[in-house]
């Protein structure tokens, strides 16, 4: 039989929705790469894979009956081992060749072969290439047990007495190589060619494929069911546009790709649905309703042009009716009450002001070793007055953002729908009359939330946001809960990434280690231990890792943070500075002095004078050196001083003759103290003006 295409699926009970994708990519390439290692399929194989709510399912292109025979080479033992003294092979030999299914018959024809020190006995053989039935159940077993189950279900097969483990109770197996049942088994499943369409729309129960090629156009036609994920989410997609479309007055599906994914793994052929709501509703912060639409119902909220809700909405239904009046009718019975609580939260949460619910956060435990969610917002206050101080901004604004911000933690509305804290309090805030500002600041503390997420709008919000952070990183790794592999329960790495946006998108003129050590840690007062410096590595790691991610290479951020540049807002600058002098003809040559300097003068350590005495300078190359970097150090320091960080590299490029003089020509280790020690204070001067802007030293190969 020659290559045909091979069909497997596998149909089970409906599959859990938010791992269906990753459960299908997974079962089908597995699959298709056992089959690929075994010799049956070939690079150029083309893979689908399938996965609805009820099956998972793989399709591969030229997938061989056979696979190859392939020549096997196998080390016996060594020739001092194998072969007696007169050349024949010893019962050493004897006994590995029939275990092997030879006899002495082959000894003439083993190869001799080098093996690291000795010469080894080779048997040379051919293997039969796998049969397809034997080789694809290897490779079905195999993404089986690989298959990414987040829990395992266990139940029993229809005899009664044995146990299957697997995501979810399986009930078919097809397997078709061609138009040929390929005699494979799995959870108690036999092979064959029939399998099941929707529940209710299938034309016909069981469906017989006729060939693995036919699968997808079957199901599709007589069982009502679309089997492939992404061509189901693009018909979503599609009918989504369509029906806002239809709506009219420029509405669009809100964008969700998480939302369309989940919906995407409920239902098997999708029918796209107009429903609406009564406009009283809107009187509710849209993110409610939005939030409650999405989480509780799966629905598609549609937003008009400015990107405000409208009172329609859209369905994604499994079931495709002559009549859809009593799917629509019943959806909207569905939603009404989940709007009719938003709206009630909303209603009683306004009856209190923000202020008034700050006193109840005194009994809300925030950490066994940090006390309660009171005590922690009176620490966020201090650090936040701080941060306004030194930016300039309205310390008392910062300090009534810093007070309220976690007061909605308290209200109905975010008891019910967590992920809208700070969004509430931002509502709660404008309806107690509070300043635009500090409302904004309540909402953007939080921010950012994830990589890519905006940052606070207004300074006052960047003061609280920061404050925030660095409350929540001082204090954890005050007491010593930090990340731990892939565990970071307090969400300490994304803490850290927002500072470190927050201190170089907005440019703040803040020292990291002032807001360390100065500003967040004497806040606890002793209720933690210091463990600044430690935080101070976590914040860096975490700035490189964004640095490197940015396109910018290890050896450039390793030069700039090697200085620990204290102002994370001019990183950017230095980095493109290092870049330029890189580039530049000379910059291999200074790297690389760079690095002899720094090591000569730690091996000198305490033999370093601070000044330079000039009557010491005995040799031209030591005077010309001198007399370079002087100048080089004027122009360069100037520009250092304006923050021209590449223009003060840029000079650096005038040392390299003087510095290779140098070394050529002067011994730094003179047998005169005297005499070594001002020469070790020149190559000391040197490697200070050469390190302002980066250590160029971690620049050399």
């Amino acid at each position: 039989m020659s290559n045909q295409n091979l069909l497997v699926e596998l149909f089970v009970e409906e599959l859990p929705p938010k791992a269906l994708k990753k459960l299908g990519d997974a079962f089908a390439g597995v699959l298709a790469d056992q089959l690929k290692a075994q010799g049956l399929a070939g690079a150029d194989s083309q893979l689908t894979a399938y996965a609805s709510p009820r099956r998972l399912g793989a399709h591969l292109t030229a997938v061989a009956a056979r696979g190859a025979d392939r020549a096997v080479s196998q080390k016996l033992m060594p020739v001092s081992v194998g072969l007696d003294a007169s050349g024949q092979p010893t019962p050493a030999l004897l006994k590995k060749l029939a275990a092997l299914g030879a006899d002495a018959s082959v000894v003439p024809n083993l190869k001799r072969a080098p093996d690291g020190k000795a010469e080894a006995l080779f048997y040379e053989s051919t293997a039969r290439g796998a049969l397809l039935a034997d080789g694809l159940q290897k490779a079905l077993d195999e993404a089986i047990a690989r298959l990414p189950i987040p829990k395992v279900m266990t139940y029993q097969l229809a005899d009664g007495w044995t146990d299957v483990k697997f995501v979810r109770p399986a009930h078919g197996l097809v397997a078709l190589h061609g138009a040929h049942v390929v005699p494979v088994s799995a959870l108690g499943l036999a092979a064959g060619n029939a399998t099941h369409g929707h529940r209710f729309e299938a034309t016909v129960d069981p469906i017989v494929v006729q060939d693995a090629d036919s699968y997808a156009a079957t199901l599709q036609e007589r069982g009502a069911v679309i089997p492939g994920f992404d061509s189901r989410r693009a018909e979503i997609r599609r009918q989504l546009d369509a029906a806002a479309a239809k709506v009219g007055g420029g509405v669009k599906p809100i964008a969700d790709e998480a939302l369309l994914d989940e919906v995407t793994a409920l239902v098997e052929r999708p029918n796209v649905l107009v429903c609406q709501f009564e406009e009283e509703f809107l009187a509710v912060p849209q993110e409610c309703l939005i939030l409650t639409m999405k989480a509780n119902q799966k629905y598609f909220p549609l937003l008009d042009a400015q990107g405000r809700l409208t009172h329609k909405f859209l369905v994604v239904s499994n079931i495709s009716p002559s009549d859809a009046g009593a799917v629509i009718g019943g959806n909207e019975r569905v939603v009404r009450p989940r709007l009719a609580d938003a709206k009630f939260f909303f209603d009683q949460d306004r009856k209190k002001t923000l202020a008034s619910r700050v006193a109840g956060l005194a009994k809300v435990v925030y950490h066994n070793k940090l006390g309660t969610q009171g005590e922690r917002v009176e620490r966020v206050r201090a650090i936040a007055r701080a941060i306004a101080g030194q930016l300039g901004i309205d310390a008392q604004q910062a300090d009534q953002a810093a007070q309220l911000a976690k007061a909605d933690l308290l209200t109905d509305m975010v008891g019910e729908f967590p992920e809208l804290q700070g969004i509430m309090g931002r509502y709660y805030a404008l309806n107690d009359g509070l300043a635009t500002d500090v409302a904004d600041a309540i909402e953007d503390h939080y921010k950012p939330r994830f990589a890519g997420d905006d940052l606070p709008r207004g300074q006052i919000g960047v003061a609280v946001a920061l404050a925030d952070k660095l409350e929540t990183l001082t204090g954890m790794f005050g007491i010593g809960n930090l990340p731990s592999g892939d565990k970071d329960p307090f969400a300490l790495r994304r803490h850290a990434l927002g500072v470190v946006r927050m201190l170089i998108e907005k440019d703040l003129p803040l020292d990291l280690d002032v807001l360390l050590g100065r500003i967040a840690a004497p806040a606890f007062g002793g209720k933690i231990q210091d463990a600044g410096a430690a935080l101070a590595d976590f914040i860096y790691d975490r700035l490189a890792g964004l640095l490197r991610e940015q396109g910018y290479s290890a050896q450039e951020v390793d030069a700039v943070l090697a200085l620990r540049p204290q102002r994370l807002g001019e990183v950017a600058r230095r980095l493109a500075a290092v870049r330029a002098f890189a580039a530049l003809p000379e910059a291999a040559a200074l790297a690389a002095a760079n690095k002899r300097v720094g090591n000569i003068l730690k091996k000198a350590e305490g033999q370093v004078q601070e000044r330079i005495d000039a009557a010491l300078l005995k040799e031209a190359a030591e005077q010309e050196l001198a007399s370079v970097l002087a100048k080089v150090r004027a122009v360069s320091d100037t520009l250092f001083d304006a923050g021209e960080y590449a223009g003060s590299l840029r000079e650096l490029a005038a040392l390299k003759g003087p510095v290779d003089a140098f070394f050529d020509g002067v011994m730094v280790n003179a047998e005169d103290p005297a005499l070594r020690a001002n020469r070790l204070g020149l190559l000391a001067s040197l490697h200070a003006a050469m390190n302002r802007v980066a250590d160029l030293s971690r620049l050399a190969a």
